[in-house]
């Protein structure tokens, strides 16, 4: 048998097939966690509803002003200024319907209000 250490150009190959490996990952990670996220039939049926932002603002004040202030700009729950552009839909939606950070509690609004909701956040 040969005993001898391996060769540099045998490790760099396997080096670069190994961040080759990694950097093909990560993408297809992405695309199947969305596949995933968007299989939801609860959230299929909000992003395909187009959102009344006056409707979304009312259900804010109802559900969500206590925590988060009248202008969503933060009481006992954090600002949601700008909210939209620091978490997708998905995300916020599974924000609101979780209840997976407390002390927020879970809430499961209708599909048309969820989407009224979105439409609301996206105004801030």
């Amino acid at each position: 048998m040969d005993n001898q250490i391996t060769k540099p150009e045998i490790i760099i190959q396997r080096i670069a097939l190994l961040a080759l490996a990694i950097l093909l990952a990560i993408p297809l990670g992405i695309f199947g966690v969305q596949m995933v996220q968007a299989s939801d039939p609860y959230v299929k049926t909000v992003l395909s509803l187009t959102g009344n932002p006056e409707q979304g603002n009312a259900i804010f004040q109802i559900n969500c002003a206590g925590c988060h202030g009248w202008q969503a700009d933060g009481r006992v729950g954090p600002s949601l200024q700008a909210v939209s552009k620091r978490k997708s839909r998905y995300k916020l939606i599974q924000q609101v319907i979780s209840g997976e950070t407390p002390p927020m509690p879970k809430f499961q609004p209708s599909t048309q209000e969820m989407a009224d909701l979105l439409s609301f956040l996206e105004t801030l």
